[in-house]
């Protein structure tokens, strides 16, 4: 055999070629995506073929079917931005027992309200799912049930039923003849996916398929499902608490990031529209090492609570364990207080905290996350009825944040009455920069050149400029 005419094998994930088969992708480095392509060959020509539709100007194309249909549970519309589109693909993720299953069928039903809607489970038997059913209250009589595994079976009940939507539980127990490997296979995946992305287009049914989080965070192994979907939604949640969130990581019709809250509970999954109160605990006195600051999940101002715990440490290597926050950005918020403000925390261990289970990714966050640190190693208590907001730049200086006025306005409406925010938040001013001379102790602190004006009644915003203002503030 020639060398033109060798098998060549290709990634499933990145297109990276090889002359042989090897377990792991030496591109990307994923295992069991190397697969073989059959020979390798020139570019051929491509005769043309028949067409679906004509093109026509883009003017007279009909938007009326991309119109969302609401599915009746108003914090899972929220995050699909109003509910879902005729042939949209909706891919929903999240760890096995979080959830997934629960909220899908309280959908449906609230969908087969006024449509038919045929629910493919392939984890659990018939009977499972309508004891389910019972519990929650999900019996429609528009709410079909099959209990399949084959993909051609689930075609056969998609042409005999005719559903306006299809929900497949889940995509990696479906197997197809005409691929190789097991299901839950990269081959099987693609292979069963992709005839369910076409289907859905053909009929313009609404589809969502639920994918499992693998242990190295992937959906459905390898990232293959989540270039052929149109949506793909996480199903986020601690099991020790009733708390679910479902954010858009992905929305070819919506905002992304949006954040809808739910509390699971026996008799079924109830959306929590106003969920303000969730990520804050009530102290009666103000606590060392607490900070309240204001993220922005989507379009949704939220109030959450950061805690923070240092203590000095015998160890070589000093602790610094967070949850709920990006381990990378504490690790950079704890250099710049070493740096910047001359903090003795190199020997202390650090431990850090977001209330309620939420997850915080907002650079908003920072000069909370900062004075939670400062005011546990110092074991003082910050002010009361206050938030914080800002970004903490490498410099010590702190940039302003978008939505500001929002954030304050749903601070104001929870009764806090002050607010420490960058310089140039309310306005366009330009931040200046002044390093302080350290004065021993802690932190080094200087007199602050701020400026406090009145947001609303009894709520007061004081703008800083560095991190140095912002300390001297709350001492």
């Amino acid at each position: 055999m020639s060398k033109a005419a060798r098998p060549a094998y290709r990634c499933g994930e990145c297109g990276w070629t090889t002359a042989k088969w090897v377990g792991r992708c030496g591109e990307c480095q994923a295992w069991g995506t190397v697969e073989e392509a059959g020979a390798r060959q020139g570019v051929h020509v491509v005769k043309p073929g028949a067409v679906s539709a004509p093109a026509v100007p883009i003017g007279q194309v009909a938007a009326e079917t991309a119109h969302a249909r609401p599915t009746g549970v108003g914090e899972l519309d929220r995050v699909l931005g109003g509910g879902l589109v005729p042939g949209a693909v909706v891919l929903l993720a999240g760890e096995p027992g979080i959830g997934k299953s629960t909220l899908l069928l309280e959908a449906a039903a609230r969908t087969a309200r006024h449509d038919t809607v045929l629910y493919v489970t392939g984890e659990e038997s018939a009977s499972q799912v309508r004891m389910r059913a019972d519990r929650i209250g999900a019996i429609e009589d528009q709410l079909y049930l099959a209990a399949e595994t084959d993909l051609a079976a689930l075609v056969a009940h998609v042409e005999k039923v005719q559903p306006r939507l299809l929900i497949v539980d889940s995509v990696q127990t479906i197997g197809s003849a005409d691929a190789t490997g097991v299901p839950g296979g990269v081959t099987q995946v693609r292979e069963v996916a992709g005839n369910l992305v076409r289907l859905a287009k053909e009929r313009g049914m609404s589809t969502v398929l639920v994918g499992h989080v693998t242990k190295d965070g992937t959906i459905a192994g390898p990232r293959v499902l989540e270039h052929l979907v149109d949506v793909v939604l996480q199903f986020e949640g601690d099991r020790n608490s009733r708390l679910r969130m479902v954010r858009a990581a992905k929305n070819r019709f919506g905002p992304i990031e949006e954040v809808g809250c739910f509390d699971l509970h026996e008799r079924g999954i109830t959306g929590i529209s106003d969920p303000s109160g969730l990520f804050v605990s009530r102290h009666p006195e103000p606590v060392p090492g607490t900070c309240v600051t204001v993220t922005i999940e989507g379009t949704r101002p939220i109030p959450a609570e950061l805690q923070a715990l240092v203590g000095p440490t015998e160890a070589p290597q000093p602790r610094r364990t967070s949850s709920g926050l990006d381990s990378y950005r504490v690790a950079m918020v704890l250099a710049v207080m070493e740096r910047r403000l001359n903090a003795k925390i190199g020997k202390c261990d650090v431990f850090t905290a977001t209330v309620g289970g939420i997850r915080l990714t907002d650079p908003a966050v920072d000069l909370a996350l900062m004075l939670s640190v400062v005011s546990a190693a110092g074991d003082k208590a910050l002010p009361s009825g206050m938030i914080v907001l800002g970004e903490v730049g490498l410099a010590g200086e702190l940039r302003a944040v978008r939505d500001v006025r929002r954030r304050l306005a749903e601070a104001s409406r929870l009764g806090f009455t002050r607010a420490l925010v960058p310089a140039g938040s309310l306005e366009n001013d330009t931040p200046r920069l002044e390093s302080p001379k350290s004065r021993g102790g802690l932190v080094a602190v200087r007199e602050p050149a701020s400026r406090t004006t009145s947001f609303a009644p009894g709520f007061d915003v004081t703008e800083v400029e560095n991190v140095w203002d912002a300390l001297a503030h709350v001492r």
